[in-house]
């Protein structure tokens, strides 16, 4: 609807065509006025502007239900002739990366209902806040440098919101964050549905990166049962696919 809320959404398998290949920082000059940024083609700008509209609506619906959001730096290496690291460089998210986010969070959510109303199992993305030890750690970490969390014993993410907005604009914010990051728990893979406290949402799955993430395959998988009448059963149970997957994550990174 105009106001972001999703009122319908449909499951089905299906082969994408591509009308434009676009990249980020394309779309993004595009987004910052320099309409021949992208090749004229009237319906790809059509659709770009309907997806910007969208994206700006549900950044303000994040914002109000205080889901975090720190801004945190990537870097890329660029290399030499005999293939060494030349430079490492930052690289910054634009307005197409966060329009793109924001697409997909609305797809995990729809994922996520989808399974739940079918009353399946599947790993879902589980994220819960601070253990009473680290919240007292974090709160005398934020002591030492004048800042405070609301929140008593138990914080909510519109507590941490306003703290994350008092502290980005420090120049020790990126200590900061990291340091509220982990005072959090680690989010995990599990079949037993807890929310995302991070993002502020009831109900979240990884359904959107299939090609590069086992957890979406997973979630795919058991959509697709759905969809067949039949049921899917991994080869380990649910419970142990969500710790080998988020063991594996955590080695990757």
């Amino acid at each position: 609807s105009r106001a972001g809320k999703v009122t319908g959404y449909e499951f089905y398998p299906a082969v994408m065509h591509s009308k434009a290949r676009l990249t980020y920082n394309q779309v993004a000059a595009y987004f910052d006025g320099a309409t021949d940024a992208i090749p004229q083609d009237k319906s790809v700008h059509k659709s770009l502007n309907t997806l910007f509209q969208l994206y700006q609506t549900l950044k303000e619906l994040r914002a109000k239900r205080h889901a975090m959001e720190f801004e945190t730096i990537e870097t890329y290496m660029t290399f030499d002739e005999l293939g060494g690291i030349k430079e490492i460089l930052p690289r910054t998210r634009n307005d197409a990366h966060k329009l793109i986010e924001e697409c997909m969070l609305a797809a995990n959510v729809c994922a996520a209902e989808f399974i739940l109303q079918a009353k399946r199992k599947c790993l879902f993305r589980v994220h819960e806040g601070p253990t009473p030890e680290k919240l007292k750690n974090l709160r005398a970490f934020l002591k030492l440098s004048g800042l405070s969390l609301e929140g008593g014993d138990e914080p909510t993410t519109a507590d941490y919101a306003q703290l994350a907005e008092q502290v980005k604009n420090r120049p020790d914010a990126a200590v900061l964050q990291t340091v509220m990051l982990r005072s959090m728990q680690q989010a995990v893979y599990t079949p037993e549905q807890k929310g995302h406290f991070g993002l502020a949402y009831e109900a979240y799955t990884h359904f959107t990166s299939p090609i590069r993430r086992y957890p979406d395959l997973l979630v795919h998988r058991t959509i697709k049962a759905i969809l067949n009448e039949t049921k899917y059963r991994p080869l380990k149970k649910w419970q142990e696919m969500g710790v080998q997957c988020s063991m594996t994550e955590r080695r990757a990174d």
